[in-house]
């Protein structure tokens, strides 16, 4: 039997992606789904051995599973946290967990990922390094009161300067100084204490991304990821398909980023945003866990969370493939279907998104019923959207 792996965090298809890439080897796949409170559909996967759920962001119940349960006194098992919240759990406590699992670090130093989650922290590196970045200035709520600064560019887009579970709702572009008003008086009413970062906005033409994997002093960026259509709602930010192509072209920019990983000093799994505007590339962050399109790169035959595993454990990734060679196509079923339910998405526009792509992150051949869930859950929320689109034309 080989090393137990623990996979931790929310959103089924990210999971997946890992737990077939490793499953499939004949690693014992332990799941914590950080959502809900029924079996998800990537736990119905015949690789996975045992799954918990741990629902509502709770530190202390993830602590308690992987301490209770998934210890193994034959081999050290590996965590994989796939979200930021889960990252910042195993980070924060590292000291305990290390004794009895291999964690994603920072130099083995506690509480490291998660003080590199700090935006301001990530653009300032990146700026040390050469890559452009866009300007920004930081906004304080405090006490639920807060100041705009007068360096403030409109238009503006604001985000938060370090990692806040459910941070999606605090990304809004702000044209002028009354509408960043409201979303700070807005974010001010939820929070005491909050830091929110206040960037020049920028006309994005294209967006892309990066995974990759390092152990701290060796750098594995396989290939490119260029985003074809992005989410809304409570999807935001993250791609509905894109596509997967090699380096060739990025190669100055990859040099970049793996320079900036190694400052970091990273041993784990990463994924960086940047974007094109103007004709020219900017740094956007730095996700200090695997991104939710890397399963396409699994796809292309780099197997990211392998390499992870013998990367941390001291083994040789020689023999193992490291470069995206051809281009395909990809969707994130679970992602597009979200945006199409909520209205965000045609439903040509989504069968076509479907269609087109050669990469899919959920239907497998060798793994079928997390799929076969899938369409289920498909043919409800596609009755669902009927009803809503029914009752919204009668009132």
């Amino acid at each position: 039997m080989k090393q137990r792996v623990i996979i931790i965090g929310y959103g089924f298809s990210s999971r997946l992606g890992i737990i077939r890439s490793l499953g499939e080897l004949g690693y014992e796949i332990y799941v914590i789904a950080v959502e809900g409170n029924k079996k998800p559909i990537d736990c119905y996967s015949k690789y996975v051995k045992k799954f918990f759920l741990s629902y509502g962001n709770k530190s202390d119940e993830i602590l308690r599973i992987l301490l209770e349960e998934c210890t193994d006194k034959r081999h050290k098992p590996i965590v994989i946290p796939i979200n930021d919240f889960s990252a910042s759990v195993v980070d924060l406590n590292l000291d305990t967990l290390s004794r009895f699992f291999f964690i994603p670090n920072i130099n083995n130093q506690q509480g490291s990922v998660v003080d590199w989650m700090n935006k301001e922290k990530q653009k300032t590196a990146a700026r040390h390094l050469g890559l452009r970045v866009a300007k920004s200035v930081n906004v304080e709520i405090r006490n639920h009161s807060f100041k705009i600064p007068t360096e403030v560019n409109y238009p503006c887009f604001t985000k938060t300067h370090a990692y806040v579970p459910g941070y999606k709702h605090t990304l809004h572009k702000c044209n002028n100084e009354e509408e960043l008003y409201v979303i700070l008086n807005r974010l001010s009413e939820q929070y005491e204490t909050l830091t929110l970062m206040v960037e020049d906005y920028k006309e994005i033409e294209k967006e892309f991304a990066v995974v990759g994997v390092s152990n701290g002093d060796d750098v594995i960026i396989p290939g490119v990821i260029e985003i074809l259509s992005m989410a809304e709602g409570g999807v935001k930010g993250v791609a509905c398909h894109g596509i997967v192509k090699p380096v060739q072209g990025f190669e100055d920019l990859i040099e970049l980023f793996s320079k900036l990983i190694k400052e970091i000093g990273l041993t784990g799994m990463f994924d960086i945003d940047f974007y094109l505007s103007g004709g020219e590339y900017y740094f956007c962050e730095i996700n200090l866990r695997i991104g939710g399109s890397g399963y396409a790169v699994m796809k292309m035959g780099v197997n990211l969370p392998l390499l992870f595993v013998f990367m941390i454990t001291g083994g040789s990734v020689d023999n193992l493939q490291k470069k995206v060679t051809g281009i395909s196509a990809f969707v994130n079923e679970r992602i597009s279907s979200d945006n199409w339910y909520d209205g965000h998405m045609s439903t040509k526009s989504f069968l076509k998104m479907l269609k087109s792509s050669q990469i899919s992150f959920i239907r497998d051949e060798n793994d079928p019923f997390p799929y076969r869930l899938f369409k289920r859950q498909l043919t409800t929320l596609y009755f669902k959207r009927c009803i809503k689109k029914w009752l919204k034309h009668i009132k």
